[in-house]
């Protein structure tokens, strides 16, 4: 990988004094002062500018073990017509962007369709497919070697594409039924948690459909634990080549010193493998979200990072990362816009306080 260079050390300590001059109580403002400094850092700049062109790309694939019975909710089927609907712009993602001022593109990586499903909307979403679907990790391979490196390159192409059309912001999103497998199995060896620990109700399971998954992520899991210390190796065992591809994204985007809102479990499972890959990757990224996949928490305990927001969010698409957003914009805005006590004219706290 290339090399990271860390957010600004000097801007980040210009916002932190800062925020101690502003008209308000030390820590008066929570997290937003912690966001305030965070982004300072990541735009080399104090006091940060709005995030101008967020760009959301959302990493679509199919997996094989949604094709086990009573596994999922919904049929593998869905995730195609998901792609068709993006592109329509009628998903949650799209209605979120649109208040957010994000654009969204779609990706087919690896999505369990005839190619030509999309030539009647925009072949292009279809055109860099790495391959359709995935292996059933649980007995199989997700994919080969030359797959996975396929799709990682597939992810820093993209976000290479998304900063040269401006972005400064970026949110990796997904789509693609069954993704939660491979992503509780990721974070499950990668936080030498059991599948007990990190397998969750994806699409809305049932008890006995729970029951089911938690049996394929402990037999993927043991597949994959002897490549816990081969990122590459363990995606393309046990991952998938979404997540392959959302993990280059996420490295890439570090390596052009743009900063990530990350989203629900999938991406917080690609980020956990990003940071293996490229440990100096993770202070461009800010978590959006916690999403109610038990596998998230263990994968932003890792991380070191706590979520902007919680409010029981499991859709993925990029959707809680989209409502952190405008949080973000007012930590920004009041660590820019606010009066410091000596420009307004009020006193500050007392010398022997």
């Amino acid at each position: 990988m290339d090399a990271i260079t860390p957010p600004s050390r000097t801007a980040r300590a210009e916002a932190f004094a800062r925020q101690s001059t502003l008209t308000k109580k030390t820590g008066a403002l929570g997290r937003l002062e912690e966001l305030s400094v965070w982004m300072a850092g990541v735009q080399g700049v104090c006091p940060p500018a709005p995030f101008a062109r967020p760009a959301v790309v959302i990493f679509a694939g199919d997996h094989g073990v949604a094709r086990t019975p009573g596994t999922s909710a919904y049929p593998p089927e869905v995730t195609a017509q998901m792609v068709m609907n993006f592109v329509t712009g009628g998903a949650a993602a799209n209605v979120l962007a649109r208040l957010a001022g994000a654009t969204v593109r779609v990706v087919d990586v690896s999505v369990d369709a005839n190619p030509g499903y999309m030539d009647a909307l925009d072949a292009e979403v279809a055109s860099r497919r790495v391959r359709r679907s995935s292996g059933s990790i649980d007995r199989e391979d997700a994919m080969t070697s030359a797959e996975c490196a396929a799709a990682i390159r597939l992810g820093r192409d993209l976000a290479d594409e998304e900063i040269g059309r401006g972005a400064d912001v970026l949110i990796a999103g997904d789509m693609g039924i069954g993704n939660t497998t491979p992503a509780a199995v990721l974070v499950g060896i990668l936080t030498a948690g059991a599948a007990e620990d990190v397998t969750g109700r994806g699409t809305g399971i049932d008890d006995a459909a729970l029951a089911r998954k938690t049996v394929i992520v402990a037999a993927a899991m043991a597949r994959g634990a002897a490549h816990a210390g081969d990122p590459t190796s363990l995606l393309t065992t046990v991952g998938s080549p979404d997540i392959a591809a959302m993990t280059g994204f996420l490295v890439q985007a570090s390596v052009r010193s743009v900063p990530v809102v990350l989203d629900g479990i999938v991406s917080c499972a690609a980020a956990l493998v990003a940071a293996a890959l490229a440990p100096e990757a993770s202070p461009w990224w800010v978590a959006g979200h916690l999403s109610t996949e038990p596998a998230a928490a263990r994968a932003l305990d890792a991380l070191h990072l706590d979520p902007v927001l919680d409010l029981g969010l499991r859709l993925g698409e990029g959707t809680g990362a989209l409502l952190a957003l405008p949080v973000l914009a007012a930590a920004g805005a009041t660590l820019a816009e606010m009066a410091t006590f000596d420009s307004a004219g009020v006193s500050d706290k007392a010398a022997d306080a």
